[in-house]
């Protein structure tokens, strides 16, 4: 299954592989075989690579918990911090970031219920996400869900060094559903996850968080 964010870049893959591959079949003489052979390869792995970082697995919450945050993308948990947020809150914040390489799912889920208190996005630079300015100087969208047990939460979708755009399908007064499509941010990134201090975490620096499925925190 795959995201339809994902459509146009995938059928754009497709016709240039098949194209590509048809194109090297015609025009490379039979005694170089081998380039061939090896052109038809790189293409049909740039179509698996398009496909896979796409895809969208299904993923149903086990069970919809307002004590509950879980992770709203797959990847590597790489800081846990008390930082000053200044753009909403601008008091000091508990930050999770999870940052998602290439070859993980790109697609951002509703980590917990509640109503959308505020969404907004920056234009910015395409830093490497792990860069500490990138959540204050890339391209990026910010979200405050309001949930009745852990209070106002902040998730902000960071675009990468390869990210060229970023979907966030959260708007101001809409209902949050737990586990339900976000968005999707496209070719690398990371996502803060910003909650009330003393917040009891559920995952470690460098443990790997599966979206829909790891506890971040619990109430």
């Amino acid at each position: 299954m795959f995201h339809k964010e994902g459509a146009k870049i995938i059928l754009g893959s497709v016709i240039v592989t098949v194209a590509l591959i048809l194109l090297a079949d015609y025009i490379i003489p039979a005694q170089l075989h081998w380039l061939k052979t090896f052109v038809q390869v790189v293409m049909l792995v740039f179509l698996i690579i398009v496909l896979q970082f796409f895809r969208n697995p299904k993923r149903n919450v086990d069970a919809i918990e307002d004590h509950l945050i879980l992770a709203p993308v797959d990847g590597k948990v790489v800081v846990i911090e008390e930082v000053f947020e200044p753009e909403y809150f601008k008091d000091k914040r508990l930050m999770v970031s999870i940052f998602m390489s290439p070859i993980n799912v790109h697609v951002t889920r509703y980590a917990l219920n509640g109503m959308v208190k505020y969404s907004k996005y920056h234009p910015g630079k395409y830093l490497v996400a792990w860069h500490p300015k990138a959540s204050e100087e890339n391209e990026r969208t910010t979200v405050v869900i309001d949930n009745p047990v852990f209070g106002e939460v902040m998730y902000r979708q960071i675009a990468g060094a390869l990210a060229k755009r970023i979907v966030n399908y959260a708007k101001e007064g809409q209902r949050a559903i737990q586990g339900e499509d976000a968005g999707f941010i496209k070719f690398g990134s990371r996502v803060d996850l910003y909650l009330p201090l003393g917040t009891k975490l559920n995952v470690e620096l460098k443990q790997k968080a599966k979206g829909n499925k790891t506890v971040i925190a619990i109430k």
